[in-house]
C-alpha cells in the first residue's frame, strides 16, 4: 500500500469515527437527559408518597414480564438476554453475544418502575445499556463489520457513562477499560472520546441537565504516614466492594436456582423483601439512589451503618431482578463508610467520603484509570495523588471479583493470583468453588 493510499485510508477512517461517535453521542446525550430528568421526577414523587413502596412487588411483576417476553432473542444458537444488563453489552464487545436494539427502551422502562416504587438502584446501568442499544442500531443501519461493531459498542458505553455523570474524560476511558481487566482497547479511543464528549455536551448544554456536585473541603498534608493511611483505607473500601459484589451475585444465583429463573416470581419476592426492610427502618433513606444522604456524607455525620443498609438494599433489589445502575449505590456505600471512619481516622470528613466513593467504585468496576479520572473530574483535581494511590490499591486488593461477571481477565492483577489469561470473572468464581 503506497503512502497516498495509507493517508486516504487514515482520513476516511478518522472521518468515519467522528461521524459514528458523534451520532451515538447526540442520541445518547438526549436519551440520558431523559433518563436523569425522569428519574429525578419519579424519585421526588416517591419521596412525597410513601405508600408507593407497597407497589414495588407489582412493579417487579411488570419488569419480570417485560424481560421474559420481550427481552430475549436467540441467534446462532446463542441466547441474548437483556436481563444480563451490562454483562450483555460486555459480551457484545467480546463477540460472544448480540446486544438487542430494544434493550435500551426496556431497561429505561424497568429503571423508571424501579425508581418510582422504591427499589435501590442507580442510573448509569441504564445509560450504558441504552448506549449499547443505540450503537447496535447504528451498526445494523450502516452494516458495519464485526471489528468496528465492537468499537462502536465501546463508544456507546463511553457516551452513556460520560453523559450520566458529567465526566466526559472518564467516560471516554471507561468505555475502553470496562470490558476487560489488564487490557485497554486503544483502537476505540477516537470514537469513545467523541461519543463521550458529545454526549456530555448534549446532556448539559442542550438539555440543561445539572449533575450533582461533591466538594472536598480540605486535603491532608502529603507525607509518608498520610499515604500509608490512604492505602489502608483503600484496602477497606476494596473489601466493601467485594462484599457487595459477592452478596449481589449470590442472591441472583440463589434466586434463579430456586425459582427456576422465573423473572416475574424473583422480582415479586424481591419487592416484598424491600417493602419489609423499608417498614422496619421506617424511612426511605436507602430506597432509590439515596443522593441526599450521599451529599450529607461530605458535610455531616450520617448513621454509622448506612453503608451496610445500602449494600443490603441494593444487593436485594438487583439480585432479585430489578434494574438500574450500581455506580451510585457504590458511591453511597463508599462515601458513608468514609464518613463513619471519620471518628477513627484523622482526615477531613469530605476527603474520607471522596476517597471511599471513588475507591469502592474502582474495586467493583475493575477500572482503575477511569476511577482515578472520575475522582479528578468530580473533585476538580484536589487530592489527585491520593486518588491515584487509592484506586490502584483498591484495584489490586479487590481481586478478581466485580460488578460484571462477563469481564475478561487478560492479565491477572498480580502474579500472586493463579489466574489463566482470557478467563471471565464468572468462570474464575466457578473454578474457585470446585
Amino acid at each position: 500500500m503506497n503512502t497516498k493510499v495509507k493517508y486516504q485510508t487514515f482520513i476516511s477512517t478518522f472521518i468515519k469515527w467522528l461521524l459514528w461517535g458523534g451520532i451515538i453521542g447526540v442520541i445518547i446525550g438526549s436519551t440520558t437527559a431523559l433518563l436523569l430528568n425522569t428519574n429525578d421526577f419519579l424519585g421526588k414523587i416517591r419521596e412525597h408518597n410513601f405508600w408507593l413502596i407497597y407497589l414495588l412487588p407489582l412493579g417487579g411483576i411488570i419488569i419480570g414480564y417485560i424481560y421474559m417476553n420481550f427481552g430475549k432473542n436467540y441467534a446462532h444458537n446463542t441466547l441474548n438476554d437483556s436481563a444480563k444488563g451490562n454483562n450483555l453489552v460486555i459480551e457484545g464487545v467480546h463477540g460472544k453475544a448480540k446486544v438487542l436494539r430494544r434493550m435500551g427502551p426496556i431497561v429505561y422502562l424497568g429503571t423508571f418502575i424501579t425508581v418510582l416504587f422504591g427499589g435501590s438502584t442507580g442510573r448509569e446501568g441504564a445509560a450504558i445499556q441504552m448506549g449499547g442499544s443505540v450503537a447496535q442500531t447504528v451498526n445494523q443501519y450502516f452494516k458495519i463489520n464485526i471489528l468496528d461493531t465492537k468499537i462502536l459498542l465501546m463508544s456507546g458505553i463511553s457516551a452513556g457513562f460520560g453523559a450520566a455523570f458529567g465526566t466526559p474524560i472518564t467516560g471516554a476511558i471507561f468505555g475502553m477499560e470496562m470490558t476487560a481487566l489488564g487490557k485497554m482497547k486503544y483502537e476505540a479511543f477516537v470514537p469513545c472520546l467523541i461519543a463521550s464528549f458529545v454526549g456530555h455536551y448534549i446532556t448539559e448544554s442542550v438539555w440543561g441537565v445539572k449533575h450533582e456536585t461533591f466538594i472536598i473541603q480540605n486535603v491532608p498534608t502529603a507525607s509518608a504516614v498520610t499515604f500509608l493511611k490512604v492505602i489502608f483505607l483503600a484496602i477497606i473500601f476494596s473489601l466493601l466492594s467485594i462484599l457487595y459484589c459477592q452478596l449481589r451475585h449470590g442472591i441472583q444465583k440463589l434466586s434463579e436456582k430456586y425459582l427456576n429463573k422465573n423473572h416475574i416470581l424473583r422480582a415479586l419476592i424481591g419487592g416484598i423483601i424491600i417493602v419489609l426492610l423499608t417498614l422496619i427502618i421506617g424511612a426511605q433513606d436507602y430506597n432509590g439512589r439515596g443522593l441526599d444522604m450521599l451529599e450529607e456524607a461530605f458535610k455531616e455525620e450520617v448513621p454509622p451503618f448506612a453503608f451496610l443498609a445500602k449494600l443490603v438494599f441494593t444487593a436485594i433489589t438487583l439480585g432479585f431482578g430489578f434494574v438500574g445502575g450500581e455506580a451510585i449505590p457504590l458511591f453511597f456505600m463508599g462515601a458513608t463508610l468514609g464518613n463513619t471512619l471519620y471518628n477513627f481516622v484523622d482526615f477531613p470528613m469530605s476527603f474520607l467520603a471522596a476517597i471511599g466513593m471513588v475507591a469502592t467504585f474502582c474495586g467493583g468496576a475493575n477500572a482503575p484509570i477511569a476511577a482515578f479520572l472520575l475522582g479528578v473530574e468530580m473533585f476538580g483535581g484536589k487530592g489527585i495523588e491520593y486518588f491515584f494511590v487509592a484506586c490502584l490499591t483498591s484495584y489490586i486488593f479487590s481481586g478478581h471479583h466485580g460488578l460484571w461477571p462477563s469481564q475478561t481477565v487478560y492479565e491477572p492483577k498480580s502474579r500472586l493470583y493463579n489466574i489463566t489469561n482470557g478467563e471471565s470473572i464468572s468462570n474464575i468464581e466457578i473454578k474457585k468453588k470446585r
